[in-house]
């Protein structure tokens, strides 16, 4: 148990990735005060830790309802990660992960940027939602309490979320810009390598149930 929660810890770090969302929190908040930004921030991070928990709670009964098996979802959830980790190496926005330029330029005139593109999809984009769902299915196969503990890391992970874009200035001052991006980069890697384990894992499902 304890090797899937630090799995799930760590899928769930990299798949939110507090340091992707500094510089966009930064410069979309450059005119605002210290105040300001706390608020802007810890909305953010409430909002989303409220879809999340939506999706760790009723994701699986959604997906029920749709009639979409579970290695569906972790195929389709493993190319959704996978494009996310495309955004994150290549920096080429495909809006899997981060806001495409009109997405940008509607966050820009917009007076509240926590819902979006803080929220969604920086924090609670497709790729942490597909993962938490996933989380949550291998969850329940070991015990009740290991899915109480994936819904504690995910708030942990937002914890960590809203202390980093607290502290989104002093950490671009010593990790500069080409250090942040190293960062994205690596984790960017990682996220592909994942979502390539989640289509594997639902491929072998599939083939299981024929």
């Amino acid at each position: 148990m304890l090797e899937f929660l630090s799995q799930a810890f760590v899928t769930l770090l990299v798949i939110i990735d507090p340091f992707m969302i500094v510089p966009v929190f930064i410069s979309l908040t450059r005119d605002d005060s210290s105040l300001q930004r706390a608020k802007t921030a810890k909305k953010a991070c409430i909002i989303g830790a409220i879809l999340l928990v939506f999706f760790a709670a009723a994701g699986a009964k959604l997906l029920s309802l749709l009639g979409i098996s579970q290695a569906a979802f972790r195929i389709a959830g493993g190319f959704l990660l996978f494009l996310a980790g495309i955004d994150m190496v290549m920096a080429k926005p495909t809006g899997s992960r981060i806001p495409n330029d009109d997405e940008e330029k509607e966050a820009t005139f917009s007076h509240d940027i926590s819902v979006f593109p803080l929220a969604i999809p920086l924090i609670a984009g497709p790729g942490a939602m597909t993962s938490i769902v996933v989380l949550m299915h291998e969850a329940e196969r070991i015990n009740y309490t290991a899915s109480i503990c994936v819904v504690l890391l995910a708030v942990l992970v937002l914890l960590i979320t809203y202390f980093t874009m607290r502290l989104g200035e002093r950490l671009m001052k010593i990790l500069g810009v080409t250090g942040m991006n190293v960062l994205t980069r690596v984790f960017g890697v990682i996220v592909a390598a994942m979502a390539t384990q989640y289509i594997i894992q639902g491929v072998l499902e599939v083939i299981g149930t024929i």
